[in-house]
């Protein structure tokens, strides 16, 4: 029976680990950096006498920050799908980028004080290595998909090349702001907004004139308009 009873919670226990590794890899590699945290030291934070635990129940280190990712893609994946149904099929240009800056705010805020996420994403997407599991991640999300297509039919007549710009431009406002809100946060620094939902605000606000803005000709183009 003892034994019946053991098998039976080993699951409950192995969950439980993964989840304390998981927590203590976000919060080493955000404070410290990825390449700075060795699988030794996510397992001492994790209160994990052998030092393999990682390397037992993630793999690699590229496979444990591809399991932190996608805990938190799902979590925020769930709330853009709510507000694309909520806005449907809306004109407003702001429906479309509140679908994608908001969720990730509002996961934050929803995470308590003091959060790693946003300052584990920034270190990932640097790193030559890492960012692709990060991007794969993004690019596997509906949601995402559905908001680029929207951003599109709102400005039918952006040029591709200046969509695609625009995008990366983007992605890399809304990875580095929300880490450097994060660290401010952390280190009990001032923000320039309130909480996360204001912080959302100010960001659509100047992403609304990021995708309106005109676009210049470069000089070959204009050569060629002659």
């Amino acid at each position: 029976m003892r034994n019946n009873a053991a098998d039976r919670d080993a699951p409950v226990r192995a969950h439980a680990t993964r989840e304390l590794i998981l927590t203590a890899a976000e919060r080493l590699f955000a404070e410290h950096g990825i390449l700075a945290v060795s699988n030794r030291q996510v397992s001492e934070a994790a209160g994990q006498g052998n030092n393999t635990a990682v390397g037992y129940h993630f793999g690699t280190k590229a496979d444990l920050v591809r399991a932190i990712a996608r805990k938190h893609s799902a979590a925020i994946e769930e709330r853009r799908q709510r507000r694309l149904a909520e806005i449907g099929d809306s004109a407003d240009l702001r429906d479309w980028l509140d679908c994608l800056v908001r969720p990730l705010a509002e996961h934050l805020a929803a995470l308590g004080s003091p959060t790693w996420y946003a300052r584990f994403a920034e270190q990932a997407m640097a790193d030559p290595t890492l960012r692709p599991i990060v991007v794969e991640e993004s690019l596997s999300s509906p949601s995402l998909a559905r908001i680029v297509e929207g951003l599109q039919q709102r400005l039918p007549d952006l040029p591709p090349e200046a969509a695609a710009e625009r995008s990366d431009m983007t992605r890399t406002l809304l990875v580095h702001l929300t880490a450097e809100r994060e660290r401010a946060l952390a280190e009990k620094t001032a923000t320039p907004r309130s909480d996360w939902n204001d912080a959302a605000t100010g960001l659509i606000d100047a992403l609304i004139g990021l995708w309106q803005a005109p676009v210049t000709a470069s000089p070959n183009e204009r050569k060629k308009r002659r």
